[in-house]
């Protein structure tokens, strides 16, 4: 955390502010493909047999790609995911936000171009052209939702619309349904699902205070119950000229002076023999 906080510091006015805002828009216009080109699909995937090949411009098109969603979900979809990037935010600063988005679209991008050499090192030299199809955009919205499940647990969503779920339990069942995910898969499936969210990993991990799980640390809070359970000893009377209390012996007794004006306390030694006090 350190290292972003100098980086923020020198870089931070380069950050883009709601960057939300322009990946809707870039799925927005996946969409209108969708509908009206539906073929410029293939040329957009992230595929780096064909990057190598001079269509560089794959290395960002795939992020037009949009993830799958019903078309009559469409206007939920977008005003859930605008106001969950927005949270997020608003929560880590614009520059954090970049980093945190820019960085899962990197690990993407490198996992593809390690997958491919991988097949190609192990087909001795065999061109392999359908990675693309694994690393698709779905992954990047369950990264937003699992970081915005970790800054807001408690906020409530409605699920279809009525029932009501915390965050926190929708971004545990996202974390365990891409575990499944990942179990279920092949290689390409299993290292896209892995290289879309170590973003998130590294998020999660990297702000858990591991200080409170510390054998010093247990044993402190430990020592702090125990003293709290302990009833207090605090004196009930109080001599007002020795200062001796009922502590300091069994045998003492304490009276209030009649003649004095105020509440003064003393003991059976002093209780004659002191001045009255008067006011003024």
């Amino acid at each position: 955390m350190g290292f972003l906080n100098k980086m923020e510091r020198k870089f931070g006015k380069y950050a883009i502010s709601n960057l939300t805002f322009w990946l809707l828009g870039a799925w927005l216009t996946g969409f209108i493909i969708q509908l009206t080109m539906p073929e410029v699909q293939l040329l957009l995937t992230l595929e780096p047999a064909y990057i190598l090949k001079g269509q560089v411009w794959r290395i960002v098109s795939w992020l037009l790609l949009p993830p799958s969603v019903n078309m009559v979900f469409l206007i939920f979809f977008f005003a859930c995911y605008y106001f969950i990037g927005i949270s997020i935010e608003r929560a880590m600063g614009a520059f954090r936000y970049n980093v945190y988005l820019f960085s899962g679209i990197l690990c993407s991008i490198l996992g593809a171009f390690l997958l491919y050499g991988g097949y190609y090192a192990a087909t001795g030299g065999v061109s392999i052209t359908v990675i693309g199809y694994f690393f698709r955009t779905e992954y990047i919205t369950m990264s937003l939702f699992m970081v915005f499940a970790v800054i807001y647990p408690n906020v409530e969503f409605r699920l279809y619309f009525l029932i009501p779920v915390k965050a926190k339990w929708m971004g545990i069942l996202d974390a365990v349904w891409m575990g499944y995910m990942f179990l279920q898969s092949n290689l390409p499936g299993r290292v896209a699902i892995f290289s879309s969210l170590l973003n998130f990993l590294i998020f999660f991990f990297s702000t858990r205070d591991y200080n409170r799980v510390s054998p010093k640390e247990v044993r402190r809070r430990q020592v702090y119950r125990q003293q709290v359970r302990r009833p207090s000893q605090v004196a009930k009377h109080k001599c007002a000229i020795c200062g001796r209390t009922e502590e300091d012996g069994a045998e003492l007794e304490f009276r209030f002076c009649s003649k004095c004006e105020g509440n003064y306390e003393y003991c059976q030694d002093h209780l004659f023999t002191h001045q009255h006090k008067k006011r003024g």
